[in-house]
């Protein structure tokens, strides 16, 4: 488009320099130049018209597409959902307890109370289990001070808890004992009349509150096996039956 305005424009100059010419050779009416431009002018925008004309595309019409509705009853498929970043969320699994739960022995040092300790180094009877209804028996202790305070004349054993082997509730301590050292307690009981095991508590006190290890008993009773007595021997004696010879005559001789 610009190479064709510029040559119509060339053109333009070159006709009106050649009619300058022309009317100085022969006597002829001075043209209008007004005129002269103005059809150039037009000249010039129809050149540029047509040449728009030319270089726009052209415009064809194009058919629809068809377009299928979709039946009523059918269900429209969504689109899938866009996936987005969120934060991740860790699950963590707490294990379950199984099996069988054991309970701890206490330490020895838990059982103190203040300055007072008890450490049961043997448990045993005399004499030894099994026992007769209604047989008298002796429980020993042998113990340990493991506390920081000595063990004096006003300490006892006391009766915890248990079957109660007799009368005895408590049993006076008769000895001083510091600590670091060892004794033996002791209490007389009563093996009860029915056959059967036995068990009960005890524990050393200061004469107000227990402390230390528990003191067990555990005895057997047994009911003595009967014997049966061997049948009694009896001695029989024969006794000969008497004969009698008869004598002569018809006379018997006894």
């Amino acid at each position: 488009m610009y190479f064709a305005r510029k040559t119509l424009i060339s053109s333009l100059l070159i006709g009106i320099l050649l009619t300058s010419c022309g009317g100085q050779a022969a006597v002829s009416p001075t043209p209008d130049i007004n005129a002269t431009i103005g059809a150039g002018a037009q000249t010039m925008v129809a050149s540029i018209f047509q040449t728009q004309t030319a270089l726009a595309p052209t415009i064809t019409n194009t058919v629809p597409p068809t377009v299928t509705s979709l039946p009523t009853s059918s269900p429209l498929a969504l689109p899938s959902p866009i996936a987005s970043v969120t934060q991740a969320i860790l699950f963590y699994n707490t294990p379950t307890p199984t099996g069988t739960f054991y309970t701890s022995t206490p330490l020895a040092s838990s059982l103190g109370v203040g300055c007072n300790n008890l450490r049961l180094i043997s448990s045993y009877t005399d004499p030894e289990s099994p026992f007769l209804p209604g047989q008298d028996f002796t429980q020993f202790w042998q113990v340990e001070n493991n506390g920081t305070c000595d063990w004096l004349y006003l300490y006892a054993v006391v009766f915890v808890s248990g079957d109660k082997l007799g009368e005895a509730t408590s049993v006076r301590f008769g000895n001083k004992i510091p600590p670091g050292k060892w004794t033996t307690l002791s209490v007389n009981l009563h093996a009860p009349n029915d056959s059967g095991t036995y068990k009960s508590s005890w524990r050393f006190s200061d004469g107000n509150t227990p402390f230390g290890a528990t003191l067990p008993v555990s005895i057997t009773v047994s009911a003595p096996t009967k014997t049966p007595k061997p049948p009694t021997a009896t001695n029989t004696l024969a006794v000969p039956t008497a004969t009698c010879t008869p004598l002569s005559g018809g006379t018997p001789a006894c």
